[in-house]
């Protein structure tokens, strides 16, 4: 079994933020496989599919973005999931736009959410996938760009960056993460 994690901001408002791209590709992945997500516990929304060959837990924190660890720690606890098989998506502003990056373990790099995770698992040791979503030209303010939709440009460059993205995880699932590092990094 796997859990996959995206990350974002629950709402309808925050649906189409550059921020909310961790719950865009579940949301894809999800909506492929023709299912719903469901409530569950406190802290998260989930569903099960199967990718690969694989059950796959999809989860989306219904925690805002910087509180991400307590969702993730409540998921572990219900789900017998070892940390190898835990992929956390979400967006890196140091990453440009059509970019994926895929690591075994590492910091946040600034990112609140892989921070509260970090912290709340007490580990750096949690796989994650990094989806980039930087411009050509950097943003004058940060926050406000991460909460910002994507362009109807940028949207184009997204949907393709989120099917290179599904097969990744695929790779993942069917070959491992060092083969898909390997071959998406």
């Amino acid at each position: 079994m796997y859990l996959i994690t995206g990350l974002g901001n629950p709402g309808r408002s925050y649906s189409k933020n550059r921020h909310n791209i961790g719950f865009m590709l579940v949301d894809w992945m999800a909506a492929e496989a023709d299912k719903k997500f469901e409530r569950l516990g406190r802290y998260s929304l989930t569903c099960s599919v199967e990718r690969a060959g694989e059950n796959v837990i999809l989860a989306k924190p219904q925690t805002y973005m910087n509180l991400s660890g307590t969702a993730v720690h409540e998921l572990l606890e219900y789900y017998p999931v070892e940390l190898a098989h835990v992929l956390i998506v979400y967006d890196d502003l140091a990453l440009p736009l059509g970019t994926i990056r895929i690591r075994r373990s590492g910091s946040s790099s600034g990112q609140k959410g892989m921070r509260s995770i970090i912290e709340a698992l007490g580990t750096p040791d949690v796989p994650r996938l990094r989806i980039g979503i930087l411009r050509d030209e950097p943003p004058s303010d940060y926050s406000q760009f991460v909460l910002d939709n994507f362009t109807k440009k940028e949207r184009t460059v997204l949907e393709e960056t989120l099917d290179c993205a599904m097969g990744a995880i695929d790779t993942i699932l069917s070959d491992g993460l060092e083969q898909a590092m390997s071959r998406y990094n």
